[in-house]
């Protein structure tokens, strides 16, 4: 009932991917396998195959969770790594920004008025998907659907908060939003460490504030340099 220490030898199956959902952002398809529509092997492949396009994955708790998870199936199935990815995970994000009563997907997305999670029968459902239940995978694709549409809305939500954000601004050779690579950002004030001062911009689209790669002092310099 409580803590307990169960050997090696009282194992008799590990934990196993059942089921995914994904999307990119911004396209309205949200995808969706799992071991009831494909085998185990090929449901994998599907996901490592999105994982290789991706130039940064988003998700909730995947550092500690999903990601470690996913790893495991691909090297027992003798699947390579997919190619590298940055990851944000949104838990983190959470946990060091903000102070919510709860740091849940479910109740953090509710706080900020942007929806719940889809409801289901608990444990149960967990239980008779693997007895291959229809009734329950029905379920269990809503939830792992709408899973992928809240996290969506969240990030969006939570943009201009996300620090250390993968630099989406390197995806183009325009001056671009790191967090969001729009290019409709405004001058904002001045950015200052211990010894320079940077011009600072902020996003009009998420938000986001973030600062030139110059100094000032650099900047008269050039200034300078071609009057």
């Amino acid at each position: 009932m409580w803590k307990q220490d169960i050997s090696i030898d009282k194992i008799v199956n590990s934990g196993y991917v059942m089921c995914w959902s994904a999307k990119w952002l911004g396209h309205e398809k949200i995808m969706f396998d799992s071991v009831m529509r494909s085998t185990p092997k090929v449901m994998c492949k599907r996901i490592h195959r999105l994982l290789c396009q991706a130039d940064v994955v988003v998700h909730y708790n995947g550092t500690s969770f999903d990601m470690p998870t996913l790893n495991k199936e691909f090297v027992e199935m003798d699947i390579l790594p997919p190619e590298p990815y940055k990851q944000v995970d949104l838990l983190l994000a959470v946990r060091k920004a903000f102070r919510f009563t709860s740091n849940k997907l479910d109740y953090v997305s509710k706080a900020l008025g942007l929806g719940t999670k889809e409801r289901h029968p608990g444990f149960k459902m967990w239980v008779d998907c693997m007895a291959r239940n229809r009734a329950a995978w029905k379920i269990m694709e809503r939830y792992n659907r709408q899973d992928v549409a809240l996290l969506e809305t969240l990030y969006r939500k939570l943009l201009p908060w996300l620090k250390g954000h993968p630099n989406l601004g390197n995806l183009t050779d325009a001056s671009a939003c790191p967090n969001c690579a729009s290019l409709n950002w405004f001058r904002n004030g001045w950015a200052y460490t211990q010894v320079m001062k940077y011009p600072r911009y902020q996003c009009k689209d998420c938000g986001t504030y973030f600062r030139g790669q110059h100094s000032a002092k650099t900047e008269r310099k050039r200034f300078q340099g071609l009057a």
